[in-house]
C-alpha cells in the first residue's frame, strides 16, 4: 500500500519527541509537512526531523491538496475548532486526547464528522493499541480471572511549571482532562460497557485553578474502577485488574518504553506468572492503524462515540466533585 501523507498541525511537545518520530518509522506513514504559527518554528521542526514542508499557519498546512491526513496535539480547546477545520479541508483526523472541553463540544464534533462518511477520525488514545493492552482485554474477556470486578489505575507526575500548558486552566488544563482521562478510558476499555454512576473528588491548586489531585469510582453494575491522578505527586503509574478466580498488574500501563520490553503479571487461581512483549512503540501501531484504516476503507480502531462517551464520564466526574453527589 502507498504511505498516507501525514501533515502535523502545531509543534507541541508531545508530537516532536514522541510521535512524529514513531510514526515516521511505520509502514504506512509519510510525515510530509508540519505547520505552527511562528513559521520560524514551524521550519526549526522540519529540519529537526527531516519533514519536507514547513507552513507558518494551519490554514495553509490544511489548503495543501497532497496532504491526506492530519495529527491534531494542539492544546485542549483547540481540538474540537481545528479537527472540524480539517474534516472541511477534506482531511482524515488524528486528534489528541481528550477530544474536547465538554461532551457537547465532543458531540458536536461526531455529529460535524457525521456529514464526511469518506472521512477518518479518531481520538488519538495511543495506549490501547500496544499488545500488552490487547492481551489483558483479551484474558478477562476469556475469563482468565474469573469474573472483573474491579479496576485499580494511578497516573501521576510533578508539574509545577506556570506557563506549562498543562497549568493553564482556559486551555483545558488539569489532572483530569491531561491523565485522569487514561483511568477512565481504560476502565470503559477493559469492562467493555459504560459506567452507571461516577463520584468524583477533585483539589484544585490555589494559583493555577486547575485540578491537581482528582480521584474517582465509576460504577460499572457488575463491578467498579477506583483511580488517583494527579499533576503534583511524584512520578508514578500502575494500573490492577482483579477478577474471583484471578489478577493482572500492568507495571507501565501509559507510557512503556518503546526501545526495550515490558511485561504485564497475572495470577490465575494458583498460577501466577509474567508476560513479556517485545519492543514495540504504541504511537507507530496507532498511525499504522489510522493508515490502514484510510486506505482499506476500514472502520478506525476506536470510533470517535467513544471518545464522546469518553468525556461524558469526565464531565459526570466534574460535577459529582461540585455537588457531592454520586451522578
Amino acid at each position: 500500500m502507498d504511505k498516507v501523507r501525514w501533515g502535523v498541525l502545531s509543534t507541541a511537545k508531545i508530537g516532536i519527541v514522541n510521535v512524529i518520530p514513531a510514526m515516521q518509522k511505520g509502514e504506512l506513514c509519510d510525515i510530509v509537512a508540519i505547520a505552527s504559527s511562528n513559521f520560524e518554528k514551524a521550519r526549526a521542526a522540519a529540519k529537526k526531523l527531516g519533514i519536507p514542508e514547513a507552513y507558518g499557519s494551519y490554514e495553509e498546512l490544511l489548503n495543501a491538496p497532497h496532504i491526506e491526513a492530519v495529527y491534531i496535539p494542539l492544546p485542549n480547546h483547540l481540538h474540537v475548532p481545528w479537527s472540524i477545520k480539517a474534516l472541511a479541508a477534506g482531511k482524515h483526523v488524528l486528534c489528541e486526547k481528550p477530544l474536547g472541553l465538554s461532551a457537547t463540544e465532543a458531540q458536536q464534533l461526531l455529529t460535524t464528522a457525521q456529514g464526511y462518511p469518506n472521512l477518518k477520525i479518531m481520538e488519538a488514545f495511543m495506549y490501547r493499541h500496544h499488545p500488552q493492552w490487547q492481551r489483558a482485554r483479551q484474558m478477562v474477556a476469556d475469563g482468565q480471572i474469573g469474573e472483573l470486578r474491579t479496576i485499580q489505575s494511578f497516573f501521576s507526575y510533578y508539574n509545577a511549571d506556570p506557563a506549562n500548558i498543562r497549568n493553564i486552566a482556559e486551555f483545558g488544563g488539569g489532572g483530569l482532562m491531561d491523565i485522569g482521562c487514561y483511568c477512565i478510558s481504560l476502565s470503559r476499555f477493559i469492562f467493555g460497557a459504560e459506567p452507571d454512576r461516577i463520584c468524583g473528588k477533585m483539589e484544585f491548586d490555589p494559583d493555577f485553578k486547575t485540578d491537581r489531585l482528582t480521584s474517582g469510582i465509576l460504577d460499572f453494575g457488575r463491578g467498579t474502577s477506583t483511580f488517583t491522578c494527579s499533576t503534583q505527586l511524584t512520578p508514578f503509574q500502575r494500573v490492577n485488574i482483579l477478577g474471583t478466580d484471578g489478577w493482572i498488574e500492568i507495571e507501565i500501563p501509559f507510557n512503556p518504553p518503546a526501545d526495550r520490553p515490558c511485561k504485564i503479571a497475572y495470577q490465575q487461581g494458583n498460577e501466577s506468572g509474567e508476560i513479556c512483549f517485545d519492543s514495540c512503540d504504541h504511537y507507530r501501531i496507532q498511525g499504522d492503524l489510522f493508515a490502514k484504516a484510510i486506505r482499506h476503507d476500514e472502520p478506525v480502531p476506536t470510533p470517535l462515540d467513544d471518545a464522546v462517551a469518553n468525556m461524558k464520564a469526565i464531565e459526570a466526574l466534574i460535577k459529582s466533585a461540585e455537588n457531592g453527589t454520586w451522578v
